[in-house]
């Protein structure tokens, strides 16, 4: 069975089994994978973790499990513990780039040899986000990388990981956490992840102001930031800005000055 068809039907079997009508979440241990591919004679993947992975960032749920979900609201599937999900039915949140925002111009600094290696990938967006201060940039606020790949347990999620986490501060003194989800190629942005990371940092840095940013790379190799928000139990857009990096001298009078303007 091609690994599509694998993926969805493992998900909408284990959905099928503990779904009933009317629930709005439910948890599933990440052993019932293995069970249920015995049951249909599925061959797993090596990592079992590919499976949760594909459908939170890579592909949409089976239409089976998404016909059951009420106006305006999608099923997600969050981190509930260790080795445990949760099916949940949340408000569609779309982390998604414009194609109407102007590309602002920035100088690339990206070291050549990290250009000349850098693949299309997550890592390389996170390297040309890093080298080139973006997160100061679009935040309006001095920041420093603190760490790439931050795991951590989280109260009623289990571990989690971070793709990379900032801290930073403003001419006032407040200090922020920022903690960064990033995308390349075709893996899409998840309101699921903002979440999990909101949460890991309300806990473990209680005393910082956290502004959560998702970057992705659009086209043309423009980068996308979006600064995200909590409201009620939804992640919302405070801001988007996409940034392209050029040579220096690609940056003539009309940018500058269309810039000034703004």
């Amino acid at each position: 069975m091609p690994e599509p068809n694998r993926y969805d039907a493992l998900i909408a079997e284990i959905f099928r089994r503990h779904y009933k009508k009317g629930a709005t979440a439910f948890d599933f241990d990440r052993v019932e994978l293995e069970g249920t591919a015995e049951k249909l004679r599925i061959k797993l993947p090596k990592n079992l973790g590919d499976v949760i992975y594909s459908f939170r960032y890579r592909k949409s749920l089976p239409e089976q499990i998404s016909r059951t979900a009420t106006q305006g609201t999608e099923w997600t599937i969050e981190p509930a513990g260790r080795a445990k999900y949760r099916f949940k039915l949340a408000r569609v949140s779309r982390i998604v780039p414009r194609n109407d925002l102007l590309a602002i111009k920035i100088p690339d600094a990206t070291p050549e040899i990290i250009t000349a290696n850098a693949r299309g990938d997550e890592q390389a967006l996170l390297a040309k986000v890093r080298y080139n201060r973006l997160i100061d940039i679009f935040l309006g606020i001095t920041t420093y990388s603190l760490q790439n790949h931050l795991r951590a347990v989280v109260s009623g999620m289990g571990q989690i990981e971070i793709d990379e986490i900032y801290v930073g501060v403003n001419r006032h003194g407040e200090q922020f956490v920022i903690p960064v989800q990033a995308k390349g190629g075709a893996d899409r942005l998840a309101a699921v992840q903002t979440i999990q990371d909101i949460a890991c940092c309300r806990e473990k840095f209680p005393l910082l102001t956290c502004r959560p940013v998702s970057a992705q790379f659009a086209e043309d190799e423009t980068i996308a930031l979006f600064e995200l928000t909590m409201q009620g139990d939804a992640i919302r857009i405070v801001e988007e800005k996409h940034y392209r990096l050029v040579p220096a001298d690609s940056i003539d009078v009309s940018d500058l000055k269309q810039y000034r303007t703004r």
